[in-house]
């Protein structure tokens, strides 16, 4: 047995078209009926009037009012009068009469000296009337008025005449109208069901067809999928104004509000200049990166169009802690590499020292083998005395062994002095690794490339001290240096002078400038001493507190400190007892730099 199948929800464009067909012929009809009572009304009002104007004139003719004085049989003289003016008034009728009502004239003589049938009350008293009365001659609408001996109002009423029109007579007036309205009717009808089917249709395509319920239902999953997504979200209209953005977009982007943004263009948002223009490109961008004040962001745009362009959807990926984590990776890359030189050069020296002990020169072998460890810890010791924060002398001592095997000399210059500990919680290892290590590559790229043409020694300089409440870290090179025109150009991304590799260039540089932004530092490039290009960080330390000043020392250098009184020698215990403890006591903390404990 097979069941009818039951119709679906209607799509949102039918259901508008059918209320709107409805609407229109309801508003067509009631326009027609109110149209139609207006006329029909207007045409018995028009043939009240016109009635009334032909009983006036009748009532005011010398000649009616001398037949109805003189003539013994009133109405010989009269039939005829009312039959003409009948004639050339065109009214149904006219009717006069002596004030009892009897008829002189009739349009049917049959009725001539019948009783009139109507009203007759009002214009006994004098007045002029017109009513709506149905007669010999069906409904009509009739005009009664007096006829007086001498003409004026006050004078004796001497008969009675009644002119009028039948309704069945304005109702044919009426229907040429009532035609003509019709036919106005349907062609409004039939153009607004074109309109609204034009419209409708279009409506359709817009809404795919989908009914309310779909659309509503769309709605919810769009703004459960917006607030759902952690990636930043951005739509833009045709003109490159916010139209959406979700909290993962407010939240890399900066915005606290989004009712800020809406409805205002990209370009003026407060974006870094390679941001913006990469939001207001008409082309797809696809992984881009892009830096903001403290962010490090993926971008891919994609243009809507169906036909014209309507707008730019724009996906924003936070890549902050994976692009720290990569460079910490290839700094651990660069380790391992090092590592596996040393390894093999140290294999290769350990064959020469078991080659000199089979040959029996064991002094030799001692000598060999003393001198490169002497080597290696001297230029350990090298770094450590010079900075002994442990992160950045790891560093220096990576980067050393890399630039030496690209044949590179990095040095830490002799005004280097960095004690261990005095960097705040608030500058993270991660930023110095990122602030240095950059810094360091760059600079070793250059230096390799002026040992590649020739230009001299390959030398890289580094210092790291600290200056009236600044951290300074310094890295010169002897490369070729940096064009004065791109002293700004070189800290943007995407710029750079080397050859394009898997990962992309110009992006070193950029994450620098971004991390020192971000602890309020300064970043410069200017010519090194040497030639080449010499770039300087400063970031602010906390400012440590003065030393306390004795006051009976008036050069305000410390005071000395006394000697420690002697120990004594502990007594002599008995054996018997047990030796006690000694208690313990807390450890002195060593003297900070700038006399702080």
């Amino acid at each position: 047995m097979r069941f009818p199948r039951v119709p679906g929800p209607r799509s949102l464009a039918a259901q508008l078209f059918t209320m709107q067909a409805v609407l229109i012929a309801v508003v067509v009809a009631g326009c027609a009926l109110f149209t139609y009572l207006s006329d029909r009304s207007q045409a018995e009002d028009a043939a009240g009037r016109q009635a009334m104007a032909v009983a006036r004139s009748i009532a005011d003719a010398p000649s009616v009012r001398e037949a109805i004085r003189t003539a013994p049989r009133p109405t010989t003289l009269l039939q005829p009068y009312a039959l003409q003016v009948q004639h050339d008034t065109d009214v149904d009728f006219v009717t006069i009469m002596n004030p009892e009502g009897i008829r002189w004239t009739h349009p049917n003589e049959e009725q001539i000296g019948q009783r009139f049938l109507g009203h007759r009350e009002r214009a006994l008293r004098g007045e002029s009337f017109t009513e709506v009365f149905s007669g010999t001659l069906g409904p009509s609408v009739r005009a009664v008025t007096p006829i007086r001996a001498d003409g004026d109002s006050d004078g004796e009423i001497i008969g009675l005449v009644s002119a009028g029109i039948r309704v069945e007579e304005i109702s044919a007036r009426v229907q040429d109208q009532v035609t003509a309205l019709f036919g106005v009717a349907v062609g409004a009808l039939a153009l607004g069901a074109v309109g609204t089917y034009v419209i409708n249709a279009r409506l359709r395509r817009h809404t795919h067809g989908m009914n309310a319920a779909e659309l509503s239902r769309m709605h919810d999953y769009h703004q459960a999928a917006l607030h759902a997504v952690r990636e930043g979200l951005l739509m833009l209209d045709g003109q490159y104004k916010v139209a959406l953005m979700n909290d993962g977009g407010r939240e890399l982007l900066g915005v606290d509000d989004e009712r800020e943004v809406v409805g205002r263009s990209v370009a003026e948002l407060g974006l870094p200049a390679p941001l913006t223009g990469a939001l207001l490109s008409a082309e797809p961008r696809v992984d881009e990166v892009h830096l903001t004040a403290d962010r490090v962001l993926v971008v891919n745009t994609s243009p809507v169009s169906g036909g014209e362009r309507r707008g730019t959807v724009v996906t924003l990926r936070d890549v902050t802690e994976l692009q720290s984590l990569m460079g910490e990776l290839d700094s651990e890359r660069g380790f391992t590499q090092a590592l596996r030189s040393q390894a093999h050069e140290a294999a290769n020296r350990l064959h020469t020292v078991v080659s000199l002990i089979e040959l029996d020169r064991a002094d030799e072998a001692v000598d060999f083998a003393t001198a490169e460890l002497e080597l290696a810890q001297a230029l350990t010791d090298q770094v450590v005395a010079a900075v002994s924060e442990p992160v950045l002398a790891a560093l220096l001592l990576g980067k050393t062994a890399q630039a030496n095997e690209r044949g590179v000399e990095l040095v830490v210059s002799e005004d280097s002095s960095l004690d261990d500990g005095l960097l705040p919680d608030t500058l993270p290892s991660r930023d110095l690794v990122t602030i240095l290590g950059n810094l360091i590559d760059n600079a070793v790229d250059a230096a390799q490339g002026s040992l590649e043409s020739g230009m001299g020694p390959s030398r890289v300089t580094v210092t790291a001290l600290t200056e009236d409440s600044l951290l300074v870290l310094r890295v010169s090179d002897t490369g070729t240096g940096v064009d004065p025109a791109h002293t700004e150009a070189v800290f943007q991304r995407g710029f750079t002078t080397k050859p394009a590799g898997p990962g992309g260039r110009g992006l070193g540089l950029a994450l620098v400038r971004q991390a020192v932004a971000r602890h309020e530092g300064t970043l410069t490039v200017a010519e090194a001493a040497g030639g080449g290009a010499e770039f300087e960080v400063r970031l602010p330390l906390p400012k440590v507190a003065a030393p306390v000043v004795n006051p009976a020392n008036a050069s305000g250098r410390p005071a000395p400190v006394k000697s420690p009184e002697p120990v004594k020698s502990p007594e002599p215990v008995d054996s018997t007892e047990p030796a006690k403890s000694p208690e313990p006591t807390e450890p002195v903390e060593p003297a900070l730099p700038g006399g702080d404990v």
